[in-house]
């Protein structure tokens, strides 16, 4: 796998990785990762990493009787995430990664090579590793990065951006197999290459996160008031999700007995600490990153979660907090826009509330009706689909059933229509 997160992030596209490199592992493949030091969300080397210099390094994730074998390069970190600094980012470690990849052109062969992007550039290494060692080539898009880039305006030049569109179609032209995580990134992609996108969403472990009772009880754990209805938002704290409408809505609602945390790290947070002290805002609250052991008693404490993010970014990112909130049985107040992925899969299965992009006066007024009445068949149906859709075994044991028999899903994806595969034996010669 060729990624530029990895474990021990905490969260985002890194957590995904290492669950799904570690579960291939137990299931009997041979696994070997190339991606970063830890980063993310901080945009600074992560522990226990601080002091491990600027070189590339080699370590092992153990996974029961199997090992991930890891291969750490090192890249261009920026503290202030700008959009140019992102694209310097992305190829400092594209460029780290190259050389790494071409060592392992002068090993033993792997049969597959995935690339999980962004960063997008990834894509090359795999069509490399390909040529070269015959492997199949999987494209894996969690983020549709350029258009995000183009999107919000963080990449303005048309010359680059057009350079960045042509290495992509380049990319998806020359993969085995192109995957993604929702139905609106699958249709977008689909317009730029002439072959089906195979399914794979993001999972939960539903058995670490599940509903807890004792809200006044979490509540006085976290540091909070048993009286205050809690409002959450946790998550990157980047400019995508728009968070200065959180602020906006504790302003309009100061006089409630509401109270809103915001729980993460991220390039914009210290910006949102000046507009909080700016507007002398007493019912805003920041949060580090929660430990892993204690993540789950901290999303039960909420009584309202927040999945926000602009209107311009909708179907160009799916939000993975989503499936941990979903699984917790949380109350999830969502910005979607009608008719795309998001709106629909919450609309369909009726497990969340929905509310334009960028409208404030729609996103206060339904926080404040979430605390006044009763959305107790919202929260079993979250819980429920978590459960039925979105187990880490049941999402890559079908992923890998399509791609190791060339299944792929037909133009239209359906939640719904999603299937529980059963436990397949693998072929012990297989690596990826």
């Amino acid at each position: 796998m060729l990624g530029g997160n990895y474990v021990p992030e905490p969260t985002g596209i890194g957590k995904y990785n290492g669950e799904m490199m570690a579960w291939l592992a137990k299931a009997g493949y041979d696994c070997a990762v190339i991606t970063s030091y830890p980063y993310y969300p901080h945009w600074k080397r992560q522990n226990p990493y601080e002091k491990a210099g600027y070189w590339y390094s080699n370590e092992t994730q153990p996974a029961d009787e199997k090992k991930v074998r890891i291969y750490r390069c090192p890249h261009y970190i920026p503290t202030d995430p700008t959009g140019l600094k992102r694209i310097i980012s992305d190829f400092s470690f594209f460029f780290s990664a190259l050389i790494r990849i071409f060592l392992l052109l002068f090993t033993k062969r792997f049969d597959i090579v995935i690339a999980v992007v962004p960063p997008f550039q990834l894509g090359l290494l795999g069509v490399l590793y390909k040529w070269v060692k015959g492997a199949k080539f999987v494209y894996h898009i969690q983020d549709l990065q350029i258009d995000a880039a183009k999107e919000l305006k963080m990449i303005k030049s048309k010359w680059l951006l057009d350079l960045m569109f042509r290495l992509e179609k380049f990319i998806l032209s020359h993969a085995d197999y192109v995957s993604s995580i929702s139905e609106g990134m699958i249709s977008k992609i689909m317009e730029r290459c002439n072959k089906p996108v195979v399914f794979f969403p993001n999972w939960v472990d539903t058995e670490t996160f599940y509903p807890v009772d004792s809200k006044a009880i979490l509540k006085k754990r976290f540091g909070v008031s048993p009286e205050k209805n809690v409002v959450l938002y946790s998550g990157a704290i980047g400019e995508k999700q728009g968070l200065e409408c959180i602020l906006y809505a504790a302003e309009k609602l100061q006089d409630h007995d509401i109270q809103f945390i915001i729980c993460g790290s991220g390039p914009y947070k210290e910006k949102l600490t000046k507009l909080v002290k700016g507007m002398k805002l007493h019912n805003v609250t920041f949060m580090p990153l929660q430990a892993k052991q204690d993540f789950n008693d901290f999303l039960n404490m909420a009584d309202l979660h927040l999945v926000l993010q602009k209107a311009d970014a909708t179907d160009l990112v799916m939000p993975s907090k989503l499936s941990t909130i979903l699984s917790v049985g949380g109350l999830a107040l969502v910005t979607a826009p009608k008719k795309t992925s998001l709106y629909n899969i919450v609309s369909r299965h009726d497990m969340g509330l929905l509310v334009e992009p960028g409208n404030q006066t729609a996103l206060t007024e339904t926080i404040l009706s979430a605390f006044r009445h009763s959305y107790a068949t919202i929260q079993v149906n979250a819980r429920r689909f978590a459960k039925d859709y979105l187990t880490l075994d049941n999402v890559i044991q079908k992923f890998m059933i399509d791609i190791e028999s060339a299944a792929v899903i037909k133009t239209t994806v359906s939640l719904s229509g999603s299937r529980k595969a059963e436990p397949q034996a693998v072929p012990e010669s297989t690596t990826i």
